[in-house]
């Protein structure tokens, strides 16, 4: 996969993710869906955590951008 490909990618992820709002959700929607939503968030983390550290490898910072 190319390196433009990829930065696409993970936009179009964290734009799904910024779609989830489970504040509407009542409890038992919740409840009844909370294995999944777990999974979901460790496997997303999991992920993250695994290029980031292939980025620190390289000997290069993942740093948070700068608020204009």
């Amino acid at each position: 996969m190319s390196s433009n490909d990829a930065i696409t990618r993970l936009r179009a992820a964290v734009s799904a993710l910024g779609d989830v709002d489970v504040s509407g959700w009542d409890d038992t929607a919740l409840n009844e869906h909370l294995a999944e939503l777990s999974t979901a968030l460790c496997e997303v983390d999991a992920e993250l955590s695994r290029v980031s550290d292939a980025i620190r490898a390289r000997g290069f910072r993942v740093v948070e951008p700068v608020a204009a």
